[in-house]
């Protein structure tokens, strides 16, 4: 063949030699890296939650009440949703949602009243505010077991002679008739395990009132004065409409911790007290009675009740994101 025949012939256009990546491959290398990345959280994630929820919830729906059943030695078979019907037949189970219906609404109410106040404080730049800040905040370091401890001695509930704590101290200063069986009270005592609760988390929600009070500009400020606004007009006007979304936070944070309150009661009352009981100590009788399914059952309607407070809540971030 000579060069002119072989200058004929069709010669390979090298850059469609070049091969496009797959649509497989760009994807890879787009999402497979990050992927990497989370797949170790997610995966235990998966086991030590999700999959751990859904063994509760299918535990809930059986009749495994006895260490024998729990074992595998005794059948147990499912009952479907008796166990949810026999609670919330049950007098006890319906005086622990009582109670927790009323811690809830002294603890939120307690959190917000002293964190606001205590934000509105701050906010007028007082001085050594970096002390207070830390002493308000303080209380969150310190472990819910080990405050109980102290609020155990404090909230006693022996009077007269006997009295030690806060009854001793009412003894002393002659303000004996606040001198009260605190927490041991039959439909009233779960108001005194708030009081512990109150004092350790309104540092928190100091803190959001005092960011939230800190992001508002103080252009706002300066020309709600110019119109002739006085103080009360500006907060109720300017500065409260601008912490709606701290306020909302706020009860949504406080609202799910209190509806899982547990330590604080068992280091305070014990486990064998009545008159305090919570579905979360119901949870715990049950569980160290060998209930099993009774126990599972209390504790998926404690996760339904906190995912109607928060759901919710997510919906509403997700529309303002939007």
């Amino acid at each position: 063949m000579t060069i002119k025949d072989q200058l004929a012939l069709p010669h390979p256009d090298p850059i469609r030699q070049v091969s496009k990546p797959s649509r497989l491959n760009t994807r890879w290398r787009r999402y497979g890296p990050p992927l990497l990345l989370i797949s170790p959280s997610v995966i235990l994630i998966g086991i030590f939650v999700y999959y751990l929820i859904g063994s509760s919830a299918w535990l809930s729906l059986r009749d495994t009440n006895t260490n024998p059943q729990f074992a595998g030695v005794e059948p147990s078979q499912t009952v479907w949703f008796e166990n949810y019907t026999n609670l919330l037949r049950d007098p006890a189970f319906l005086y622990a949602i009582r109670n927790l219906a009323l811690y809830t609404v002294v603890f939120v109410a307690g959190t917000m009243f002293f964190g606001f106040l205590w934000a509105w404080i701050l906010e007028k730049r007082a001085k050594a505010e970096g002390v207070f800040r830390t002493i308000l905040l303080f209380p969150m370091a310190i472990s819910p077991v080990a405050a109980g401890v102290v609020w155990r001695w404090l909230l006693n509930q022996n009077t007269g002679e006997k009295a030690s704590g806060l009854n001793r101290l009412f003894e002393m200063t002659g303000l004996t008739f606040l001198e009260n069986p605190w927490w041991s009270v039959l439909n009233w005592g779960i108001a005194a395990i708030a009081i512990p609760s109150i004092w350790q988390l309104s540092g928190y929600v100091m803190a959001l009132f005092l960011a939230g009070f800190r992001g508002i500009p103080d252009e706002l400020r300066e020309a709600a004065r110019v119109d002739g606004a006085n103080e009360w007009q500006l907060y109720r006007h300017v500065l409260f409409p601008q912490l709606s979304p701290v306020v909302l936070s706020a009860l949504i944070i406080c609202g799910h911790m209190s509806l899982k309150v547990f330590d604080i009661i068992m280091t305070i009352a014990g486990k064998d007290t009545y008159a305090p009981r919570v579905p979360a100590t119901v949870m715990y009788q049950a569980f160290y009675k060998g209930q099993y399914s009774i126990a599972s059952a209390v504790g998926i309607m404690l996760l339904l009740a906190v995912l109607a407070l928060i759901i919710p809540y997510l919906v509403h971030v997700a529309k303002e994101d939007k």
